[in-house]
């Protein structure tokens, strides 16, 4: 009975999942409860995940990644990277190993965030497609995480599910000899050959050198009544603008009207949803006299620093971040205006069509914004809002004092570490302590730069990975795939387990992937009689490797909307790459950690 429990709650966790209608997080405590509730879990132990060392580990390490991001190091590097020529190959090269160092030392989803600026910009100047860049960028990321105990949640969850099963951790180069293996056969694969497969979705050439280009805003204009529209069809707009912009709906009188005729005349105070590119929308706006919903709105709140052509406004595109406290939320429901100081001017989201009113639309991860407000607290509001700033922000050099300190507390906690002076969680929070003393992090950004939703992910997900292995559902997982491969030496059933790991990876947390996949890795082992270490690092490489989709990992949804991707484009570039690592991975592991 409590077999077929943990086993029912596996799948119901497994579907919503990918269904994607509710945040990992919140699916991981749900099926936590019912595992609690049944009694599969004794209640004083429910939230026994949360004193992890592992939890600990993952958020002690994305305070020290602030506080190297708020050094200045980054953008330090930023400004050698921005002054290369127009080679794509080369920016495609330098980007990529820049991004994999810094994952392996940092969180992944960070070292890609600090650089998409310079990357767009590089694209922008050079007049290359960003699409060319983008997806590069992210799965480099993705790679360099396999190379340290501290570059990715998956190598920690091992680490400690070793150390508790084994009475010994992998230290912190463990993953190196296969991490720098496969990152380097990644990285020859995306700047020579991988690159060349990702279609070229965005143009680079640019009338405007404000704004980089979105293909498709979704945004909302208001008739007024010296508009060139008032009186005319809707066909004038297509007269206007040569037809690059679609109308979606019009409101007249609070009613909404899908697909409205073409030939319905406009009126004063009607409300029209297009679809249109950053410029072919300047150009309308220019030539019909119409203005934008939400300045309109702007003015009757008088609202005097957000009205037009105030010299202290300034337009930000800006990207929904993985997270982002306005995920999942309305412009509505979050009073942008007054929260944030920000005015929602337009969205643009791939792959799907929005058919609600723009101050309704939830926001997803990778949407593209186009936001309105003061310039000088633009930085502040995007912060506030989990958003990635899209244009050519500059970068604040940090203090070289700051970049010292912050470099010394970084190099000293990994020398703690290998040294075994201090464990891995330990040595991290000193660092991150050390980071608030020295005034590299703010003692407010402590708590903003901690990624709760994984953090509740990894301690609600622990004891169901526990319950696995308890009530033997673990080893009835192992003893099916020993059954499939029981003709296959334990190489192949190695290489089984792996492309196994991979693919659920592409669907799920890659976190959650190693949690579960950790207890079955030593059942399988045990029934091989062999060693579980190369199916550990199975795991840390398998668990990483979520090339498929842009689901299987943040760093891959960031890029979506920027770079403009379709879903069947990550498919395109990420399967000869998977295909590529598990041909490298399988030998390395073997070499390293022989059966």
């Amino acid at each position: 009975m409590e077999l077929n429990i943990v086993f029912g709650t596996l799948i119901l966790a497994l579907v919503l999942f990918i269904w994607g209608k509710f945040r990992h997080d919140v699916v991981a405590i749900f099926c936590l409860l019912i595992l609690t509730i049944t009694e599969i879990i004794p209640v004083e132990e429910a939230f026994f995940g949360f004193a992890h060392p592992a939890v600990i580990t993952v958020a002690v390490i994305l305070v020290v990644s602030a506080g190297l991001q708020n050094s200045g190091l980054i953008d330090l590097i930023g400004q050698w990277i921005i002054k290369l020529g127009n080679n794509l190959t080369l920016q495609i090269a330098v980007l990529c190993v820049t991004v994999c160092i810094a994952s392996a030392f940092m969180n992944n989803v960070g070292a890609l965030a600090v650089m998409m600026p310079v990357a767009l910009h590089l694209a922008k100047k050079s007049g290359n497609s960003p699409s060319s860049l983008l997806m590069p960028l992210a799965f480099a990321s993705l790679l360099g995480g396999m190379i340290t105990l501290i570059g990715t949640p998956p190598n920690i969850i091992i680490a400690s599910f070793r150390n508790k099963e084994m009475q010994g951790s992998f230290s912190m180069f463990d993953f190196a000899p296969v991490g720098l293996g496969v990152s380097l056969a990644g990285l020859l694969f995306i700047i020579f050959i991988g690159w060349r497969l990702i279609p070229k979705r965005i143009s680079g050439n640019k009338k405007d050198e404000s704004y980089f280009d979105i293909e498709d805003y979704i945004t909302e204009i208001i008739i007024e009544k010296d508009s060139e529209l008032e009186g005319e069809s809707l066909l004038k707009i297509l007269e206007i603008t040569d037809g690059d912009i679609q109308v979606l709906s019009v409101v007249r009188s609070n009613y909404l009207m899908h697909a409205p005729d073409m030939n319905m005349v406009l009126r004063e105070g009607d409300i029209i949803s297009i679809e249109s590119d950053g410029d072919d929308l300047k150009t309308f706006l220019e030539k019909s006299k119409c203005t934008l919903v939400a300045n309109k709105e702007s003015e009757k709140d008088n609202k005097p620093e957000k009205a037009i052509g105030s010299e202290e406004i300034s337009i930000v595109e800006a990207v929904v971040m993985a997270d982002a406290p306005i995920s999942n939320q309305t412009a509505v429901s979050l009073r942008m205006r007054n929260r944030f100081g920000v005015n929602l001017l337009a969205v643009s989201r791939q792959e799907k069509k929005i058919k609600k009113r723009l101050d309704h639309v939830k926001f997803k991860v990778g949407d593209v914004l186009l936001l309105q407000g003061n310039a000088e607290k633009m930085n502040e509001s995007l912060q506030s809002m989990g958003c990635l700033p899209l244009a050519d922000r500059g970068f604040s050099i940090g203090k070289p004092k700051r970049i010292v300190f912050a470099l010394s507390i970084f190099i000293i906690s990994i020398g703690l570490i290998i040294t075994d002076l201090l464990p891995v969680q330990i040595s991290f929070t000193l660092a991150a302590f050390a980071m608030v003393v020295t005034k590299t992090l703010d003692l407010k950004e402590l708590y903003q730069k901690i990624d709760w939703p994984v953090i509740v992910l990894l301690g609600a997900m622990l004891p169901l990975g526990t319950a696995l292995e308890s009530t033997g559902g673990a080893n009835f997982l192992a003893n099916l795939m020993l059954e499939i491969g029981a003709e296959l030496p334990p190489e192949a059933s190695l290489g089984l387990f792996f492309v196994t790991t991979m693919l659920l990876s592409n669907v799920i947390n890659n976190a959650a992937t190693a949690v579960l996949m950790a207890p079955i890795a030593l059942n399988i082992a045990q029934g091989l009689g062999v060693s579980s270490d190369p199916f550990l690092m199975a795991i840390a490489v398998g668990a990483s490797s979520a090339f498929l989709t842009p689901i299987g990992h943040q760093s891959n949804t960031l890029v979506m909307g920027p770079g403009g991707y379709a879903f069947k484009d990550y498919f395109k570039m990420g399967l000869p790459i998977s295909i590529l690592i598990t041909i490298a991975a399988i030998p390395l592991i073997l070499f390293f950690w022989p059966l």
